[in-house]
């Protein structure tokens, strides 16, 4: 039996905003969250404040969540996972489990929005002592520190006086088969390195790149600031090891500029840790069949290349950073886009 509703798997930025957009265009959504609440990874991750826009992030996600849940025609499913599915495009059958109770759904296409996960700088090998020092952080463990606006030291709990940033942790990184550029870490690092400015006037802030990649607007909106403004200095170079001495934490690497070793010493460090695909999305694309790309990340684009929601198999899309490095600009238009593409596939099949 055919069927108009859209499924989506994923109740992020852009499963959000893919269940809104199906919704407002007329159609049935029903939307799948393995948590029992909505908002993803900034809100799993207690996010501060969203890059570029400066907006509260917790503010943001609950806003979105509500035009979601307040819809009559977004049916949400909490605590639900995908278990199996059958059928072809307007007539999927998609077997979940929710809230610990099987159940069956008839829907005519599914759109992905499983998303990413952070790289984690000690999975494969001990990228500058993670796990050993607990002044070296990444960029996420600093973000719940400036959402509670207490950024200290994990070792003492005093506020740190300098405190650098490495770019590129687990991204553009052959050895460990991550070649791509994760996009959104340069501008993350300098928004939060501005932060920290502002809850830390007295503080000395370091950002160690190999390139500074703002695309857009975030050129004039962060990193010019960063520096003008916050005094954030950046320094292009390699960081080849962060060893302990005394209560303090030795950056060892290459100044490429002048061409020079370098050795500072920092207070905190913190890792500028990339994307990966999340564990979700690896798993949703081997159940659904769908191909996923070198990385994991599923392989969007269709046959002619130029559909950036399409998949491998007709009837089902993806949204957001399940298909590959994204930030929350390309998350949401690209889950608008998918919702779009999804209600037209269903109605193709009905008509």
């Amino acid at each position: 039996m055919t069927s108009g509703k859209v499924l989506i798997i994923g109740g992020g930025p852009s499963g959000l905003e893919a269940a809104r957009c199906v919704a407002e265009l007329g159609g049935e959504a029903i939307l799948i969250e393995k948590r029992e609440r909505l908002g993803g990874t900034p809100d799993r991750e207690n996010y501060a404040k969203l890059t570029h826009h400066w907006r509260d992030a917790s503010e943001a996600m609950a806003d979105m969540a509500a035009a979601v849940t307040s819809n009559k025609n977004v049916e949400v499913k909490y605590q639900a996972e995908v278990k199996s599915m059958s059928g072809s495009a307007g007539n999927f059958t998609v077997e979940i489990e929710a809230n610990g109770a099987a159940e069956s759904l008839n829907v005519g296409a599914v759109i992905i929005a499983t998303g990413f996960q952070h790289f984690d700088p000690g999975r494969a090998t001990q990228y500058y002592n993670y796990y050993s020092f607990p002044d070296v952080i990444t960029l996420t463990d600093l973000e719940k520190m400036l959402k509670e606006h207490n950024v200290v030291r994990p070792s003492n709990g005093e506020a740190p006086k300098k405190i650098a940033f490495i770019q590129c942790v687990g991204s553009r990184d052959r050895q460990i088969g991550n070649e791509y550029c994760s996009k959104v870490c340069c501008g993350i690092a300098s928004k939060q390195a501005i932060e920290l400015r502002q809850q830390l006037p007295d503080s000395k802030v370091m950002i160690f790149y190999i390139d500074m990649r703002m695309y857009g607007y975030w050129e004039n909106e962060i990193y010019w600031p960063a520096q003008e403004k916050y005094k954030v200095n950046y320094v292009k170079g390699v960081v080849s090891e962060v060893l302990q001495k005394g209560d303090k934490l030795l950056m060892r690497g290459e100044d490429t500029t002048m061409s020079r070793p370098m050795e500072v010493t920092m207070d905190m460090v913190v890792l500028s840790v990339g994307m990966e695909p999340s564990a979700g999305t690896r798993a949703i694309s081997q159940l659904l069949g769908v191909k996923q790309n070198q990385y994991g990340f599923i392989e969007a684009g269709g046959a002619g290349g130029l559909d950036p929601v399409a998949t491998s198999q007709e009837g089902i899309f993806v949204a957001g950073a399940a298909s590959g490095p994204a930030d929350l600009d390309d998350s949401i238009a690209k889950a608008g886009l998918a919702a779009a593409r999804a209600l037209a596939s269903v109605r193709k099949v009905m008509a």
